[in-house]
């Protein structure tokens, strides 16, 4: 090779290495003519627009241009309304473009598109837009913290059409449902998305490189957008539902009940979000099981507005919204009954506002107001009954700010704070979190200090206490590790908006874990992470907690799934909860064990697919062990129709646990079998990409057999107790059915009907046969039928404002002679 020559390559290397470090970027235009969403892209604006193309996939192999057959070509242009997007997405096998159709939010077996973007270009958050081709929306926010959050819904439009040279997408993105600047020239971080469904390839406009760990921060750029006059952000949602309620105690009853969202955006930047007279009547059922832990069974927040964009409400990790509206309990004397207590207190109101200025500053607000709620007690030796408050009116509220620097940095400050009316307690907590990351995205620190104060009232003493804790981080390469730490103060308390089941202990922790960044011959991706935990009680420094585990996940070339992994407890511990003590002195000593598990997932692309997972531990104790497994086959009929199918087994033997204080105040403990199954049937079927129905059943049953009573000694052990012989046997069965209708007649707008029943039933006497406890539970006297039809419309302030009836009120009155 001559000295030109290699003069001359040395120059291209410099030249592509420059080329590839610098940001892809796209320039849009402003358009006046009028966009139809309606898949067609037959509009003079799209034949103008400049085009992204050269897609890199992502996965399998990262980085792999995209190859001509499968090109794809991006455009986008703007109005004052709104951003519209095109594409148009080749492939030589037209035919075999995946279509399932589904309810929103779901991707299922489907090829996709979608345009993520990011109106401060901050490297922070993504408003995530996808379709499908059989034209099924998903929307989401994307946050390095949070990854992908679903629960949030924008109001948007979109449509697909398949083509001879493959499919073709048109998306409207009314600037209602982004966040940016108020700057009269916009710079937005943009990525344009596809997956081809039948062999898993994902492929992105600008590379998401797997090295690194941050999505957001790899976007291109999105110019062009400039001098908007964006409309005003008004928007209304009225709804009425009715509900016709029946079981075998209760008379049949009607109810009505109507309320009113409000959306209003305040400016581009921050948006307030009202409920008022809510109604969640139609939302998911909780999967409640039985519970012999010392803590209370956490469930997932259902209702949607505390669930939709509140991404910078659950910085330092403060808010458990299912405190809002939750029954507390009271205290009664041992011949006192309740009368009516009700699931949920009633919320009389909520409001939220969020956004972030120019500058990176987000502020985020939430209110929310429940009333005051009475029930009457009964004293069961001389019938008399009282009335007592159980809730008063309760104000909570979150308050947050949060600093973005650097496109992968923040800073924030948190504060929660619950105040009730009347006697009753008030709480506090307040918090300082960071999220740090070095240029290159190599390194992350991330910490909190957290404090809380709970207002007892009357001679009660206050409380206040703190939580702090610090983890650092390799976060990107094939090599990654961690290792952290944890100190949670005695009387730390933020339970009373938030939920915390552990307080006086410090622990350690760390990981290390090595990834394939590409495919090899056996798999498409590989991961071995091994993890430890140490947790210590601050007073005594006894081993409350210790875990070690491996595990192995891969994808193989297929797309099948295999995980294995081991979990190991290499020492006693002392447990300080289980015993039930008021002042955690007590504790039980538990000891050491050792498990396995192994999953398999096929491939959902097929018709048929399958998940399979057993599990097994043995205890350092005689007879002790722990086993199980999770089955849950799927059949897709066709685009239209699927079942899924789940049983989850799983049986401890010789375990043991609190169960009673006996006359004398010992702490009674009983080694026990507990043997539970989930069975659970979920199906749809779908219209069209507007229309679906949904069925979800599950009928759970757990039992225990108590086997020996044991009580417990001042040094952690056990010693058996002859005498106690009260039966504490537990049988427990939940039984729920939902079956729904779903129509989005409009966007934003949807028309649904639910019928539901359900029921619990728990006993102490009961019989081990399965078909007799589903019977049980089905026939009980607690079983509930309810029907419901709910109706919502979404009414856009502009609309409204250029209708004929607003301008025959609003329009200057002429003169008529007679």
């Amino acid at each position: 090779m001559t000295q030109k020559t290699c003069i001359f390559s040395l120059f291209l290397l410099l030249c592509f290495s420059l080329t590839n470090a610098q940001k892809k970027s796209l320039v849009t235009k402003f358009t006046s003519e009028k966009i139809t969403v309606d898949g067609k892209l037959d509009e003079e604006a799209w034949q103008k627009a400049a085009i992204a193309t050269d897609f890199l996939m992502i996965e399998p192999v990262n980085g792999k241009p995209i190859s001509p057959e499968r090109k794809t070509e991006v455009k986008m242009v703007y109005t004052n309304d709104a951003v519209y997007v095109s594409a148009k997405l080749y492939d030589t096998e037209p035919n075999k473009i995946a279509k399932e159709l589904t309810t929103r939010d779901n991707f299922a077996n489907a090829d996709h598109f979608g345009v993520l973007i990011n109106g401060y270009n901050d490297g922070q958050q993504e408003f995530r837009f996808f379709v499908s081709a059989a034209g099924v929306q998903i929307d989401l926010v994307y946050t390095e913290a949070n990854n992908e959050d679903y629960s949030w819904d924008a109001i948007w439009d979109a449509k697909t059409e398949i083509t001879d040279f493959g499919w073709q997408v048109e998306m409207k993105i009314p600037y209602a449902a982004l966040r940016f600047s108020t700057e009269k020239k916009q710079t937005w971080g943009v990525n344009f998305y596809r997956e081809i469904r039948r062999d898993r390839s994902k492929y992105t406009w600008s590379l998401l490189d797997n090295k690194i760990r941050n999505e957001s921060i790899q976007a291109g750029i999105l110019e062009g957008i400039e001098n908007i006059i964006t409309p005003t952000r008004l928007f209304l949602i009225p709804y009425s539902s009715y509900y016709l309620t029946a079981n075998k105690t209760e008379k049949t009853k009607g109810e009505i009940k109507g309320g009113l969202d409000i959306k209003y955006g305040i400016n581009d930047a921050f948006t307030l979000d009202a409920i008022l007279i809510p109604d969640f009547g139609q939302t998911k059922f909780d999967s409640v099981e039985l519970n012999l832990s010392a803590f209370e069974q956490q469930f997932s927040e259902n209702r949607p507005f505390f669930t939709e964009g509140t991404d910078l409400f659950n910085k330092g990790d403060l808010l458990y919204t299912r405190r809002i509206g939750e029954s507390p309990g009271i205290e009664t004397a041992a011949n006192e009954t309740i009368e009516g207590y009700p699931s949920s207190i009633k919320l009389i109101n909520a409001l939220k506002v969020s956004g972030r200025t120019k500058n990176g500053l987000g502020i985020g607000v939430l209110n929310a107001v429940t009333e005051k709620t009475s029930v009457r007690i009964k004293n069961t030796n001389t019938n008399e009954s009282r009335l007592a408050v159980l809730s008063p009116l309760t104000n909570y509220n979150v308050f947050v700010l949060d600093q973005r620097f650097n496109k992968n940095s923040s800073i924030s400050v948190v504060n929660t704070n619950v105040t009730r009316n009347g006697d009753f307690k008030d709480a506090n907590v307040s918090a300082l979190v960071f999220d740090l990351n070095t240029k290159k995205n190599t390194y992350n620190l991330t910490g909190n200090y957290k404090y809380s104060f709970i207002n007892n009232p009357g001679d009660l003493e206050n409380k206040n206490g703190y939580s702090t804790s610090l983890y650092f981080n390799k976060s990107s390469g094939k090599y990654r590790y961690g290792f952290g730490a944890d100190y949670i103060s005695d009387e730390y308390d933020n339970n009373d908006l938030g939920i915390n089941f552990l307080t006086h202990y410090h622990a350690v922790y760390g990981n290390v874990s090595y990834r394939l960044l590409k495919p090899s011959k056996t798999f498409n991706t590989f991961s071995v992470n091994i993890n430890n935990y140490s947790e210590f009680d601050n007073k005594t420094d006894k081993v409350q907690a210790l875990n070690l585990n491996m595990n192995i996940n891969t994808t193989v070339l297929n797309n099948d799934y295999y995980g294995f992994g081991i979990n190991a407890r290499p020492h006693i511990i002392y447990d300080f909860y289980e015993p039930r003590s008021a002042d955690n002195s007590k504790y039980v000593i538990y000891p050491e064990n050792i498990g396995a598990w192994f999953y398999y997932s096929s491939n959902y692309s097929r018709k048929f697919a399958i998940d399979f997972n057993p599990s097994y531990a043995i205890v350092n104790e005689k007879d002790r062990a722990n086993y199980g497994f999770f089955l849950s086959p799927r059949y897709r009929f066709s685009d239209h129709l699927a079942l899924i199918y789940s049983l989850n087994f799983f049986r401890q033997n010789k375990n043991i646990g609190f169960v009673d204080f006996d006359d004398a105040n010992n702490t009674i403990f009983a080694r026990r079998d507990r043997i539970t199954y989930t069975n659970s049937l979920e199906g749809k079927y779908s219209i069209n990409n507007k229309t679906n129905f949904n069925l979800a059943i599950r009928h759970y049953w757990s039992y225990v057999t108590n086997h020996d009573f044991l009580t417990l000694q001042s040094d952690g052990t056990l010693i058996d107790n002859a005498t106690y012989a009260k039966n504490k046997n537990s049988n427990f069965n939940t039984w729920n059915l939902d079956l729904s209708y779903s129509w989005w007649f409009a966007p934003g707008s949807q028309l649904s009907i639910l019928y539901r029943n359900s029921s619990s039933l728990f006993t102490r006497e009961f019989s081990r046969n399965y078909d007799t406890n589903l019977k049980d539970a089905i026939d009980n006297q607690n079983l509930t039928h309810i029907f419901s039809i709910s109706f919502r419309y979404f009414i856009d302030y502009n609309s409204l404002k250029n209708s004929r009836i607003i301008n025959s009120f609003t329009a200057p009155k002429t003169k008529t002679r007679f």
